[in-house]
């Protein structure tokens, strides 16, 4: 039997819901993790990017050790991406007038000039013979190339008539030292035909490259060196009031 009182009413069940003290506490953590996200994400960004310029440096440094390895003379694509190649040549003995300019080379027609000045040798006499010494004199060569990456993002890559594209494309610097093997000169044996022998017929190319080249043109921190020996007659040619070295692998001179 029920009972009813017209006076009593139920009331209702609460509605679930969150207090400003919970939203509040709610908004701190979410505002926390954003700052930490916010703060590696350059982190980040930067090592994205280093390892690109890494991976971009080691194809291009395979593609051009090759081509100077092998004296190649038809890798025309080079004259888009080799800018300017810079020699500072040092007379010696040393005499007043011994500091020559280096000469800067650019605008170039074929991959052919490129590759004869990159295999310009360190030391060669006086009659542009590639050497190991300069006791009977002549020059020292200090080789640097300007270069913009070979491999990387198809959107730098020519055809390109976007000189904001092109000035801000990947570039980077290369020192190279195409140096004969040492051997002890106070050896008599080593320091007459066998050293001659060495000094035509087997190099030792070392390749620094560093990167990036800023507008600026200073240097960012990327250093990389490559090595290889090069085994072959380093042939020299004048062209133009020019000198190019080519190896031919194939071919040994010997020497007087």
């Amino acid at each position: 039997m029920k009972f009813s009182c017209p006076h009593f009413k139920s009331r209702p069940a609460a509605a679930a819901g969150f207090t400003m003290i919970e939203i509040a506490i709610c908004l701190a953590i979410i505002g926390f993790a954003l700052v930490a996200i916010i703060g590696v994400l350059p982190y980040g960004m930067n090592t994205q990017r280093d390892n690109r310029e890494e991976t971009v440096i080691n194809q291009d440094a395979t593609v051009l050790l090759e081509a100077i390895r092998s004296g190649a003379r038809g890798m025309d694509s080079l004259t888009n991406y080799v800018y300017q190649i810079v020699i500072t040549r040092t007379k010696y003995p040393q005499l007043t007038d011994a500091s020559l300019p280096g000469p800067g080379y650019s605008n170039f027609v074929s991959g052919a000039q490129i590759i004869g000045l990159l295999s310009t040798p360190q030391l060669v006499d006086y009659s542009y013979r590639a050497t190991n010494n300069l006791f009977s004199g002549g020059y020292s060569n200090h080789v640097i190339a300007y270069v913009r990456s070979i491999s990387g993002l198809a959107s730098e890559k020519p055809p390109q008539n976007n000189s904001i594209m092109v000035d801000d494309s990947f570039t980077y610097r290369i020192y190279l030292v195409n140096a004969a093997p040492a051997y002890d000169t106070n050896n008599p044996a080593a320091a007459g035909s066998f050293g001659q022998q060495l000094a035509q017929n087997f190099h030792e190319l070392r390749m620094t490259f560093l990167w990036p080249q800023l507008p600026n043109g200073n240097l960012g921190s990327g250093r990389q060196t490559f090595r290889a020996s090069i085994a072959g007659q380093l042939n020299h040619q004048y062209v133009n009031y020019v000198d190019y070295y080519f190896y031919q692998s194939q071919y040994f001179t010997n020497a007087p």
